[in-house]
């Protein structure tokens, strides 16, 4: 199983969870957001943020988390860090 399945399935199992976001929007821009995900879909996850945000819903790839664009956190696990103990 490679890195983005992984990243897909540990996503999938947290759908209706809440969740932590840090995404990097580039220039030194850092978006941080609070709210449930939603949905996945084959290529993309959609998270519904807090009533406290100018938007509904963010959406972002698995590349983003794997690449680090993105750090989403569940119950104050970082999704996408694993150590080489778990490969």
């Amino acid at each position: 199983m490679n890195s983005i399945q992984r990243i897909r399935l540990d996503l999938e199992s947290c759908v209706g969870k809440r969740v932590k976001l840090r995404a990097n929007r580039g220039r030194k821009k850092i978006v941080e957001a609070e709210g449930v995900i939603e949905n996945t879909y084959p290529k993309i996850f959609v998270v519904k943020l807090d009533e406290s945000h100018s938007l509904d819903r963010l959406s972002y790839t698995y590349a983003d988390v794997l690449t680090k664009t993105v750090e989403v956190t569940v119950d104050d696990c970082i999704i996408g860090e694993y150590s080489a103990a778990n490969e």
